[in-house]
């Protein structure tokens, strides 16, 4: 099984700043994909930012967010950050964790960390 760890969320001022971070462990095989998700009440969960494994791929961002958000590998191996700048209400939510990928002995799927609030009020 891969576990997702997740840390870095809380209470902001709008045009303040967060880093959050991501860990992945367990008996990882391997990962196609590992980035963020959030969603905020009432609203469908929706992609962030995710750095994809293939060579030469893209990093893709939410258009809401491009510009102020940065997704990057971390120093440990199977980590994953994302420096937020420019936060403004719209960014509050609870923003998870996601790797694709494959356990060793499994088929590959999809993994989710248990969530980190964001929050940014004045």
């Amino acid at each position: 099984q891969v576990q997702l760890v997740e840390s870095g969320g809380g209470l902001v001022q709008p045009g303040g700043s967060l880093r959050l971070s991501c860990a992945a462990s367990g008996s990882i095989a391997s990962i196609s994909s590992m980035g963020w998700y959030r969603q905020a009440p009432g609203k469908q969960r929706e992609m962030v930012a995710k750095l994809i494994s293939a060579p030469g791929a893209d990093t893709p961002y939410a258009n809401s967010v491009k510009g102020r958000f940065t997704i990057s590998r971390g120093n440990a191996e199977n980590t994953v950050n994302l420096y937020m700048n420019n936060l403004t209400p719209e960014d509050t939510a609870v923003y998870y964790c996601y790797v694709d990928g494959r356990a060793i002995g499994a088929t590959r799927r999809e993994y989710w960390g248990q969530g980190t609030q964001v929050t940014v009020s004045s």
